[in-house]
């Protein structure tokens, strides 16, 4: 188990009503993070106002300003998150539990579909994406979970138990269909358990379970007419383990097209005018799924290495929170989104490069869409408390 500053049940102890004045909040926030996330956020905006700049006959910034308004929305709910006591998810897990699930649950009677997914929800003003607001409210509940248990955390019961309320949400999800947002909420799962003081030899057990689940629904469950994937899901997994017997069009299109998209950036890009293939649309999903390779396209390897550099800084700063965290739930929420976010940025710019399979995890402060956009906001929101808490807790020790 991971140290933190502060004692495992610090935020049972502390009354209710106490929290940081607005001053020592502001003088315990982690300002070095804070700017990593808003560079991210500014090189997001740029990457958006090329990628989409000839998507919209006659409005060159569509897609530009509902990304602010949504970036707009996400920040305020990251103040909002900053000056929120972590204990708060604590205390009312369940409910959050709850919600997310029956949310998560609700997409499949009123759910918007597209892409062959039903994913989205729209209420008018706003179409959104559960399973992405999801992703925070996963790690809020089970961290409470796992928190609540503390004093048996490393006993198998309660390690089944967690797996067995982790496995509900993310099989909805899965079920959508969408596999790769049910991966990164198993990875976040993975990484809770392991600050939650999960024995070694219990993770083997589990990391040989899901190697097992692997085979069984990538080799053994086709081998005797079984399917658990969508046939596109087959398509991508197998044109990443075997490039060569790839016979899906649409999968080595896109992998292909990518490729050349990050090639021909170069060192400095191509420009937002000279990028062909963005602007002829050749490089599919340039401003979504794909957005890392039309930025590198158009920016080069200088513009890439930039974006990088930013989340570098920002999972650097965020790893730190886990041993900084106060009390013992505020370190595996923490763990929890870290992992989750570093997930997600490896898969997605992988698959533009074609070092991991093609999936639909949007690019975090990058990709097109409000809900990714605000979740993760709010996430950096409650790492930002968290870290404020456990400073200030550290300097009255």
């Amino acid at each position: 188990m991971l140290e933190y500053a502060g004692s495992q049940h610090a935020g049972r102890r502390a009354p209710r009503d106490e929290g940081l004045a607005l001053v020592a909040v502001l003088r315990s926030l982690d300002w070095v993070l804070l700017a990593g996330v808003a560079g991210l956020v500014a090189v997001g905006l740029w990457a958006v106002a090329g990628a989409t700049r000839f998507a919209v006959t006659g409005s060159p910034s569509y897609y530009l300003d509902r990304q602010m308004i949504y970036a707009g929305v996400g920040a305020a709910l990251l103040v909002v998150a900053a000056f929120l006591d972590a204990d708060v998810y604590r205390r009312y897990w369940k409910l959050i539990y709850g919600g997310m699930t029956l949310l998560i649950a609700f997409v499949f009677l009123v759910g918007h579909a597209a892409r062959g997914s039903t994913r989205w929800i729209n209420v008018g003003f706003f179409t959104f994406q559960p399973s992405e607001f999801g992703k925070l409210a996963f790690v809020l509940a089970l961290a409470g979970f796992i928190a609540d248990r503390a004093r048996g955390g490393s006993s198998v019961g309660t390690t089944i138990r967690v797996l067995g309320l982790g496995a509900l949400p993310a099989l909805l999800v899965f079920a959508q269909p969408d596999l790769g947002t049910a991966l990164v909420y198993l990875a976040a799962l993975a990484a809770m358990l392991f600050v939650g003081g999960t024995s070694w030899r219990q993770l083997a057990a589990l990391g040989s379970v899901a190697a097992l689940l692997v085979v069984a629904v990538l080799w053994a469950g086709p081998a005797v007419g079984v399917t658990f994937l969508k046939g596109y899901q087959q398509a991508r997994l197998t044109c990443f383990v075997h490039p060569s017997h790839c016979s899906d069009g649409d999968t080595r299109y896109n992998l292909e097209q990518s490729m050349v998209a990050v090639g021909a950036g170069q060192i400095y890009g191509r420009g937002v005018h000279n990028s062909t293939q963005t602007n002829l649309n050749f490089l599919p999903e340039h401003g979504t799924d794909f957005v890392f390779a039309s930025f590198s396209e158009q920016h080069g390897f200088v513009g890439a290495s930039l974006l990088l550099a930013l989340y570098l800084l920002v999972l650097w700063r965020a790893l730190r929170i886990v041993s900084i965290a106060r009390d013992f739930y505020s370190a595996i929420v923490a763990g929890g989104i870290v992992v989750a976010l570093l997930f997600q940025i490896f898969v997605n710019v992988g698959m533009t490069m074609g070092i991991a399979p093609i999936t639909g995890i949007p690019l975090p402060f990058v990709s097109v869409g409000g809900s990714s956009m605000i979740a993760n906001l709010a996430a950096m929101g409650v790492l930002l408390a968290i870290y404020a808490r456990g400073r200030a807790a550290r300097r009255r020790r």
